[in-house]
């Protein structure tokens, strides 16, 4: 039987190793469930409903995850909150993280799991409507999901998976999904895909999302974090650097 256990932690960081001085490859939100593959120590190697693994310390995990969700019949998505527990004690809680069965929101915003689908259909209109809205502000950091700090593939996967459409974590992964998109940069339609590359070898190193119209959303190093772009602004150094590196468009939607 797959042992399974509850990401208890507002974020918790997912290692290569299992060690704290590890790189970060990702992160799981509260109240997600995770499968245990492995244990090492005060660490287990986990994987997460994308099917990623990675090893996350015990302290971030708790009990059954397939008990916790039985206990609520109604499930709290927040959208960016800080909540209350019964006891008094309260937390902040990023964008996608469940609420725990007694929590209640004193700040900010959450959505009841029957109302997602209305709220955020599986659109590129709403896709991207989306992406323009939740991660302004946002700083680069390597392996996070969350307004908090995301890459370019966590901040793509986490736009989908609002919308209730599972991709891959990595950029890399998530060339493989869909169909091809529009041989131009310029013809990508709302939602699309972009993959860029740096490298000699043309290796995927950047994804960004398409808004329509010439203008991209990500997340990248090069803007220290959340941006929008407009690919027909010749006089910006960085777009033309885009422009150059861009590989190809994969079509989800």
């Amino acid at each position: 039987m797959t042992k399974c256990a509850t990401v208890r932690a507002a974020v918790a960081p997912v290692h290569l190793d299992a060690r704290i001085a590890s790189v970060q490859i990702s992160q799981q939100l509260a109240g997600h469930d995770v499968e245990l593959l492995d244990e090492r120590d005060e660490w287990f190697l986990v994987r997460g409903a994308d099917d990623y693994d990675g090893w996350v310390h015990r302290g971030y995990l708790a009990g059954d995850g397939d008990a916790q969700r039985a206990a609520s019949e109604r499930r709290r998505l927040s959208l960016g909150c800080v909540v209350a527990s019964s006891g008094g004690a309260t937390r902040a809680l990023p964008l996608r993280a469940w609420l725990a069965a007694d929590e209640h929101a004193v700040a900010g915003d959450v959505i009841e799991s029957d109302a997602l689908e209305a709220r955020f259909p599986a659109t590129a209109d709403g896709i991207v409507d989306s992406a323009q809205r939740f991660f302004v502000g946002t700083s680069y950091q390597w392996g996070g999901v969350t307004p908090w700090g995301a890459d370019c593939s966590g901040f793509a996967q986490a736009m989908f998976a609002l919308h209730g459409i599972s991709i891959p974590r990595d950029a890399w992964q998530q060339s493989a999904v869909g169909s091809p998109g529009e041989a131009s940069i310029d013809d990508a339609r709302a939602a699309d895909l972009l993959f860029f590359s740096d490298r000699a070898d043309q290796k995927i190193t950047h994804v960004a999302m398409a808004l329509g119209s010439r203008r991209v959303a990500h997340v990248a190093l090069g803007r220290g974090g959340f941006h929008l772009e407009r690919l027909d602004d010749g006089t910006d150094a960085y777009v033309s650097k885009l422009r150059e590196r861009f590989l190809f468009a994969r079509r989800v939607l």
